[in-house]
């Protein structure tokens, strides 16, 4: 497909065109193309893109050009499954109103000071970016105001439905004006997701692209075969060769991201945890950090890593392989960003085969194996405290020498302890008799008398 070099011919004006081509955008990608000329026009829209296809831009565009700056009505709203998301989208729209301060977004999110949000809805707020639950919140306290809206995105709808905010989109829906045009942008398209497209929207175009020919081609694969046990060595050993500038490291579920976080934290890498038993502050602060180059190492679910775009990603590494080929996809795509180039590398044990058949399978070529000699490495708990190196087991004569040796030694403390106990009971018998002989001797009753009746003659 032949790119537009520009994005005057789908309808952009040239005050964001010049915005873009400050920020190194030039060319439109495929669901850009086919997106932005459907949603000027005005009509619904279900886009089947993943990630790093440039599917924000996509929605961002025609709706800034459609914004009334004059008027102090929120007229667009952005509905997203996570905070990280939510303010991700809101860093790309801030990037295109450098000519435009015009227009106001705010980012509306559970964890913030709601006295804060409730000054800034009152104020001149065009754009709202906002996660599902908080959004709602404010619509049962009537603290924000969708009457006048023109335009709702539900961005990643299948993550939206898979951390249960079904019910809540069909709140927020129903809460909006009849009249507004409706997009909805998913990665996969489960059958709830359908269900909702055709009660709440109006006869949507359908765009699908696949994200394959966008980020796979400019990353580097590899598959390093190990063991369960030897993974955590044969990762570390890949992160002293490497040294990357930035690493994600993806780990299939939450209670394995936060035992490999204790692993390398008690080593001294300077890494930090992300998943969804992580509070919302703490998840903000650990993304501002890693976008800052503050941390090096992000460990990871896919889940929490959903959507996360960090400029100067280095390295991908697949801890435990994905189960699906989509979650491989969206996992290296967080490296070789913006036609950047990457590494990524999947950690594959004997029962990860079937996954990575698969996954080759798609991408239509087999990964290349990477063969490293499992290193010596120092090991350590789960709270990453050095383990003391076990004693040697006893072979079976050793084991039968140590019995004799024991026995022989039990038997002569045994007999030293028979002699003593026996000298001790013989002196104090000894002592005994002759206390009773001395207490029991005949008394002498001549000199007893003599003295008695000396006594008496007195």
């Amino acid at each position: 497909m032949v790119y537009l070099k520009n994005f005057l011919e789908l309808g952009i004006s040239e005050t964001f065109n010049h915005t873009l081509r400050e920020n190194g955008i030039t060319e439109a990608t495929p669901i850009q193309e086919q997106a932005i000329p459907v949603i000027m026009s005005g009509k619904d829209i279900i886009g089947q893109a993943k990630t790093g296809t440039g599917k924000t831009l996509a929605f961002v565009l025609p709706i800034l050009e459609k914004i009334d700056s004059e008027s102090s009505d929120v007229q667009a709203l952005i509905v997203a499954p996570t905070r990280e998301l939510a303010l991700q989208i809101t860093t790309e729209i801030k990037k295109m109103l450098v000519q435009r301060e015009d227009i106001n977004v705010l980012a509306i999110y559970g964890g913030q000071d709601v006295a804060q949000q409730l000054r800034k809805l009152k104020g001149n707020t065009h754009i709202v970016v906002a996660t599902p639950g908080r959004l709602l919140d404010h619509i049962r306290r009537e603290t924000i105001d969708l009457s006048n809206l023109s335009t709702i995105v539900l961005d990643e709808a299948d993550q939206m439905l898979y951390f249960g905010f079904l019910y809540d989109i069909e709140d927020i829906l129903d809460e909006t004006p009849g009249s507004k045009q409706t997009m909805l942008f998913s990665a996969t398209m489960p059958k709830d997701i359908k269900k909702l497209a055709k009660r709440y929207m109006d006869e949507p175009q359908m765009i699908q692209v696949q994200s394959e020919e966008v980020t796979v081609d400019t990353i580097e694969q590899r598959v390093i075969e190990t063991t369960d046990r030897a993974k955590p060595d044969a990762l570390r050993f890949v992160m002293d060769r490497d040294q990357p500038f930035l690493a994600v490291i993806f780990c299939r579920t939450k209670l394995r991201v936060s035992k490999l976080y204790d692993n390398l934290k008690g080593l001294g890498y300077n890494c930090a945890e992300l998943h969804g038993d992580i509070p919302q502050a703490k998840r903000e602060r650990v993304m501002k950090s890693f976008r800052e180059a503050k941390i090096q190492y992000l460990i990871a679910t896919d889940v929490a890593a959903r959507g996360l775009d960090v400029d100067g990603v280095t390295h991908v590494f697949n801890f435990d392989i994905p189960e699906d080929v989509e979650s491989y996809i969206h996992r290296i795509g967080r490296t070789g960003r913006a036609g950047g180039s990457g590494l990524a590398i999947t950690f594959v044990a004997a029962k990860d085969e079937k996954h990575l058949e698969e996954i080759e399978k798609t991408l239509g070529a087999p990964i290349q194996r990477e063969i490293i000699e499992q290193p010596k490495i120092k090991r350590v708990d789960e709270n990453g405290k050095p383990v003391p190196k076990p004693a040697p087991k006893k072979s079976g004569q050793n084991r039968q020498r140590d019995s004799r040796e024991g026995s022989r030694s039990e038997s002569r403390r045994d007999s030293r302890n028979s002699s003593r106990s026996d000298s001790r009971n013989s002196s104090r018998n000894s002592s005994r008799n002759e206390n009773n002989r001395s207490f029991n001797k005949p008394s002498n009753k001549k000199g007893s008398t003599k003295q008695g009746q000396q006594r008496r003659g007195r």
